[in-house]
C-alpha cells in the first residue's frame, strides 16, 4: 500500500496528455486522420524531453512502472527536499500513439509512472455513439495493458468531452477513475457533469462506491465589487499555462493548494517543442492558442517544480488509493 498522508502534506498531480503537434481538435478541419500517417511524428522525443525533465527536476533512484494501485507495493516516505523524492506523473496515452510507439509506452511506465489512457484516435466523447465510446475505452485500455503488462485504471477524455452518460460509459468500461471534468466554462468543447450530491474529498468526486472524477484544477472567484460571481479562472495547464503569466498561475495554484490540498495540472508534449511544423491554413485563432508562448513553456515547468517543492508529485492513481485508504 502507498502511505500518503493528506494532513500533512499537498499533493500535485503533474499529468500529460500523450498525443502530437497533428492530433489536437484544433487542427482537425485542417489534418484530417486519414492523413496523420503522413505526418511528421515528433511525439516520441517529446514525450522522452519531458520524461528527462521530470527525472532532473527530481533526481533519484526509479523503480518499476506503477499503475498507482496498492499491488506494486510502493512507499512513498514524507519529505519537503524535491530533490530528495521521485516525481511521479501520469501520462494519459492515445491509443494512436501507443500502436506506433510501444517502446515508448513502455519506457513511461519503466519509469515509474502511470500510464492510462486518452482513448483511441481523439474522437470527442460526447460525438460518438455509446456504442462506439464503449468500443474506444475498452480497446485503447486493452491495448495498454498488454504494452506494459499491468493494469490501467485511468481515463482522460479528448478535449474534455465528458457528460453524466459519458461518465457511466467509462466505469463500465472497466476504469477506476476518470480526469477529464474541467469546470473552466468559457470553452465550447469542454464538458458539463452533474457534481451536486457525490460526496468530494481533496479535488476528487465519488462517483460510485468504485469510481471517481479528478477534475483538472481551476480557481473560482467572487467579488461583489465588480459583481463577480463564480467566475472561473483556468489555472489547470495547457494553453492557459502558457499563455497567462507565470506569476499569476503561481498566485493561483497557491490559492487551489490552500483550498484543496491538492492540483491537478495538464499538458501536452508538444507544447515543449518550438520547433514543430505550422499548420498555415488553420484558422487565426487555433494557430494562436497552438503556438503561443511554446520556447518558454520548459522553463515555466522548471520554474513551476522550483516552487512547489514542498509538495508530493504523486500520479492519479496513487492520489485516489489516498483518499480511500485514508477512510479505513
Amino acid at each position: 500500500m502507498i502511505e500518503l498522508n493528506r494532513n500533512q502534506q499537498k499533493f500535485f498531480l503533474f499529468t500529460v496528455d500523450v498525443e502530437d503537434w497533428f492530433q489536437v481538435e484544433n487542427f482537425k478541419a485542417s489534418i484530417p486522420f486519414d492523413t496523420w500517417n503522413d505526418r511528421e511524428l515528433r511525439v516520441e522525443q517529446n514525450t522522452h524531453n519531458l520524461l528527462d525533465l521530470l527525472e532532473d527536476v527530481a533526481p533519484g533512484s526509479r523503480g518499476q512502472g506503477s499503475d498507482g494501485l496498492s499491488e506494486t507495493n510502493q512507499r512513498i516516505e514524507p519529505t519537503n527536499q524535491l530533490n530528495q523524492q521521485n516525481v511521479r506523473a501520469t501520462f494519459f496515452v492515445l491509443g494512436w500513439v501507443a500502436k506506433k510507439l510501444p517502446g515508448l509506452i513502455r519506457e513511461i511506465h519503466q519509469r515509474g509512472h502511470e500510464v492510462a489512457s486518452h482513448g483511441s484516435n481523439h474522437h470527442l466523447c460526447t460525438a460518438e455513439s455509446a456504442g462506439s465510446l464503449q468500443k474506444d475505452l475498452t480497446g485503447s485500455k486493452a491495448l495498454l495493458e498488454d504494452i506494459i503488462g499491468s493494469r490501467v485504471v485511468g481515463y482522460r477524455a479528448p478535449s474534455f468531452s465528458i457528460n453524466d452518460d459519458v461518465l457511466k460509459v467509462i466505469e463500465a468500461a472497466g476504469y477506476r477513475y476518470d480526469a477529464s471534468f474541467n469546470s473552466f466554462d468559457k470553452h465550447g468543447r469542454y464538458g458539463r457533469i452533474s457534481t451536486n450530491g457525490f460526496r468530494k474529498t481533496g479535488i476528487a468526486y465519488q462517483i460510485s462506491e468504485s469510481f471517481y472524477e479528478i477534475p483538472i484544477s481551476n480557481l473560482t472567484i467572487q467579488n461583489s465589487t465588480f459583481k463577480i460571481k463564480n467566475w472561473v479562472l483556468p489555472l489547470g495547464g495547457g494553453g492557459y499555462f502558457r499563455l497567462f503569466p507565470y506569476m499569476f498561475f503561481k498566485k493561483g495554484i497557491r490559492k487551489i493548494l490552500q483550498r484543496d490540498s491538492a492540483y491537478s495540472f495538464y499538458l501536452h508534449p508538444w507544447e515543449v517543442d518550438p520547433g514543430q511544423p505550422r499548420v498555415k491554413n488553420a484558422p487565426a485563432s487555433f494557430r494562436f492558442r497552438h503556438y503561443i508562448n511554446l520556447a518558454s513553456t520548459e522553463r515555466k515547468i522548471r520554474k513551476m517544480f522550483d516552487d512547489f517543492r514542498d509538495c508530493r508529485f504523486v500520479t492519479c492513481g496513487e492520489y485516489l488509493e489516498s483518499l480511500v485508504f485514508s477512510r479505513l
